[in-house]
């Protein structure tokens, strides 16, 4: 398309660092030059509704975080001695807001980098009173690489990661040996990493990259998958999905205490 030519000045583009809402989560907390690998997330640009805009401007401040690689979390503070399970992709945060609820002695650290599922999370956590719920904005991968203490989290989740269904992008998916690596890192040995997944190409990746992983070791007696949780809520995306024929596959491994090599 070509150029308007007028004498109308162009709007100047927006610095990636900058907030659409006052004090909010901004674009690349982090930034481009942190590092340049391939990304297993794909940011989606939707429309923040009024509530959502307002719940991220009043409470980011309070429960929200950049991932920006630059200090080490103390996850006792944050989480005023709470244990914290890391969730990782939480869509709108209604399954999270639900586990939060359910379990008030357990903290949940939720990382997503869509801003209308922030902003409704941060306000489902209000009304609900989840004082448990913590919400960081950026890249888990930096999360768990630099600003996670070794063994400090009891647990992760990853539900319903991007299937990345083309064969050339696979190399995209988030479960890959070198996650599970910086995962066994943050994670006490015994902690459980939990996935579900509905894609079931997919969830055999993942079984095979599990099943081959020293740092963990599987949770079902016999191996391969695991029933539904009752932890887990089922959500509406995942109802979608079942009316749909899918099958949903639950995965949930072992932080194992000693692999006999080094995963930090």
């Amino acid at each position: 398309m070509s150029q308007l030519r007028n004498h109308t000045p162009a709007a100047p583009a927006r610095d990636r660092s900058e907030s659409r809402f006052p004090g909010g989560p901004v674009a690349d907390p982090a930034g481009s030059h942190h590092e340049r690998r391939i990304r297993s997330f794909q940011p989606r640009r939707s429309r923040v509704t009024t509530g959502q805009g307002d719940a991220l401007t009043r409470l980011w401040p309070r429960w929200g975080f950049e991932i920006d690689g630059k200090s080490v979390l103390d996850l006792d503070e944050v989480f005023d001695g709470l244990p914290v399970v890391l969730e990782i992709g939480f869509g709108m945060g209604e399954a999270t807001a639900l586990m939060g609820a359910a379990d008030p002695g357990t903290g949940i650290l939720a990382v997503d980098v869509h801003t209308p599922g922030q902003g409704n999370l941060l306000g489902l956590a209000e009304k609900h009173g989840l004082s448990n719920i913590r919400v960081a904005n950026g890249d888990a991968i930096i999360l768990l690489r630099e600003m996670l203490a070794p063994g400090s989290l009891d647990g992760v989740r990853v539900y319903f990661p991007d299937p990345w269904p083309k064969k050339r992008h696979h190399k995209r998916r988030l479960i890959q040996p070198e996650f599970l690596t910086l995962a066994a890192a943050a994670l006490r040995p015994g902690a459980v990493l939990h996935c579900a997944t509905d894609w079931e190409p997919y969830a055999e990746q993942m079984l095979e990259v599990f099943s081959a992983h020293p740092d963990f070791e599987n949770t079902e007696p016999g191996g391969g998958y695991a029933p539904r949780p009752d932890f887990r809520p089922l959500t509406r995306f995942e109802g979608q999905g079942l009316d749909k024929g899918h099958t949903v596959h639950d995965l949930l491994f072992r932080r194992v205490a000693d692999s006999g090599r080094r995963t930090g």
